[in-house]
């Protein structure tokens, strides 16, 4: 696929003249890179990049290429691990915030290494002194079948994925492992559905009125009964902004106590948020307040499905809920549970209740565990991400307090059992600093 012309900034005439001036770069075949004599970075082919990611923990992808081309061109690079896009007019301001060692192996790359030269020669004049060039460009790698990650694996929906049918009736849309972005259209979080003989129950509104409306969409290519039912698994704005739409179709929206007093309290400060994020994808979504509301247990009983939303206790998120199925031993868990990304810890995050409030999710026995994010698994493995990082974390916390640690020490906890995770780099130091305030006054 070619790369547009217009969106990297060169004429026709520039671009041939580039090409031929960095030819030389793109025929490095050898096994040992080649070192830039005038430049100082490196140029590496596709099987020393495979080498690089195979042998190097500490490797750091960056895909220096705009939002819109990843959307628009099939993804990046997919390394399983830390791979950044930091636009190149971008790089000189972010890039030191993310990799602070300069000592760290760096990649650079972009569609047909164009530009990643220029953005590798950047990085050296910066300081950095392990920093290779991917001469081969994007569009080599996927061409050859090579891991891509997509930043909408849904083009032509808001939706970042298309529902999956975890079991007979129940489906849910894994929404993207990355922050909410213009190009996911606020879908990172799971919107669930379960089709009864009498009508649907949805697990979380979505993060707009169109990010609803393109669930619905979904659910009518299943069923055409009506949705009855919305359930908000917490406050936040990407469970529950997108009720105005759901009201409008006739269901009812059912929330927590504490998540209703959430949404009155800061509900039109996300609602202004995700205006500024999303643009014009936030078109038609309004504040809408919860038509139920209850404290610790409400049952839903339709077309044969007994559904229990039940507060377990607090965790990350003032109200959180589950929604559990005891006849299908599956449980919808909301962001008591976390798969395949870090989880945030917020100034309101609870993590030694969280902690306590794991032990009667795991009480449910439940076979099936759709969490709040990342794929639907069971309850040993999305332990690993919740469970375990929360003790791990207070651990290392509380020997710091011991010590007589400071919060700037909080920052350089090792989580790196953890750095395979989305996210970690943005919530890693975050969450080890807001545990340690909280743990002072405990």
């Amino acid at each position: 696929m070619p790369l547009n012309n217009h969106r990297i900034g060169f004429n026709i005439t520039q671009f041939l003249l580039f090409q031929i001036a960095i030819m030389p770069l793109w025929f490095s075949t050898s096994v040992t890179a080649q070192v830039n004599d005038t430049q100082g970075y490196q140029d590496i082919n596709t099987p020393m990049l495979q080498a690089l990611i195979n042998e190097t923990d500490n490797l750091v992808l960056i895909d220096i290429r705009t939002p819109d081309e990843l959307a628009t061109l099939g993804g990046t690079i997919d390394a399983g691990f830390r791979n950044y896009n930091i636009n190149r007019g971008w790089l000189e301001f972010q890039i030191e915030d993310l990799v602070p060692d300069k000592n760290t192996p760096v990649v650079i790359f972009c569609g047909i290494s164009a530009r990643s030269p220029l953005a590798a020669k950047t990085m050296t004049e910066m300081g950095y002194v392990n920093v290779y060039n991917y001469s081969d460009g994007f569009f080599k790698w996927r061409d050859a079948g090579l891991p891509v990650r997509l930043s909408d694996e849904n083009p032509g929906s808001m939706l970042f994925s298309i529902p999956l049918e975890v079991a007979p009736g129940i489906w849910s849309a894994i929404g993207a492992t990355a922050p909410p972005s213009y190009e996911n259209s606020g879908h990172n979080n799971n919107l669930s559905f379960i089709i009864t003989s009498e009508g649907v129950v949805v697990i979380n509104a979505g993060a707009s009125y169109l990010l609803a409306q393109a669930l619905h969409n979904e659910i009518k290519k299943h069923t055409n009964l009506p949705v009855k039912f919305v359930s908000l698994e917490n406050g936040q704005g990407h469970a529950m902004l997108g009720s105005s739409y759901w009201k409008e179709q006739g269901a009812k929206i059912i929330a927590q106590a504490d998540a209703t007093l959430e949404i009155d309290a800061h509900g039109y400060i996300d609602l202004k948020n995700m205006q500024s994020l999303l643009r014009d994808k936030a078109m038609g979504t309004t504040l809408t307040r919860p038509d139920i509301t209850f404290d610790e247990e409400y049952i839903i009983e339709l077309g044969g499905e007994h559904i229990e939303l039940l507060n377990l206790g607090p965790a990350h998120s003032p109200g959180d809920i589950v929604a559990w199925l005891p006849k299908r031993r599956l449980v919808i868990a909301g962001d008591i549970a976390f798969h395949q990304r870090l989880l945030p810890v917020f100034e309101h995050t609870d993590t030694e209740a969280w902690i306590e409030t794991w032990d009667s999710l795991v009480g449910l026995n439940a076979e099936i565990i759709i969490p709040g994010h990342g794929e639907p698994t069971t309850i040993k493995e999305v332990t690993q991400y919740t469970y375990d990082y929360l003790k791990y974390l207070r651990q290392e916390v509380k020997k710091l307090l011991d010590e007589d640690g400071t919060l700037e020490d909080s920052y350089e906890i090792d989580q790196s059992a953890y750095n395979h995770l989305d996210t970690f780099d943005e919530l890693a130091k975050k969450n080890a600093g807001r545990v340690f305030e909280a743990m002072e006054f405990e």
